[in-house]
């Protein structure tokens, strides 16, 4: 069974940095392309960085140079590390792993970890 189980989330002032984790279980990292999603309230689900199996990374514009997604196999854990964080950053954030080859209907999600950025 495949578990994406995410932390790191919470409230953070603009200008603050988080970090955020996502412990795979029952995926071989090797085999998806693993990647962050998040959702704002009213707004869809959007692709906010990924990485493949070879280490090629993928980002949003709007977080390009600001984040940065990173895995380590030996933990079966990704993570995003962000900086410089905005308002506009609040979301739910989610951790994603799609199989190679297939599209993202195919793909396991995490239950989601919020972050709110606010003075």
């Amino acid at each position: 069974q495949v578990q994406l189980v995410e932390s790191g989330g919470g409230l953070v002032q603009p200008g603050g940095s988080l970090r955020l984790s996502c412990a795979a279980s029952g995926i071989i990292f090797n085999g998806y392309v693993m990647g962050w999603y998040r959702q704002a309230p009213g707004k869809q689900r959007e692709l906010v960085a990924a990485i493949t199996r070879g280490g090629t990374t993928n980002y949003a514009d709007n977080v390009k140079g600001r984040f940065t997604i990173s895995k380590d196999y030996a933990k079966n854990t990704e993570y995003l590390q962000m900086n410089s964080l905005k308002p506009e950053d609040t979301a739910v954030y989610y951790c994603n792993a799609r199989p190679m080859g297939k599209t993202v209907a195919y793909a396991y999600w995490g239950q989601g970890t919020q972050v709110t950025v606010s003075s």
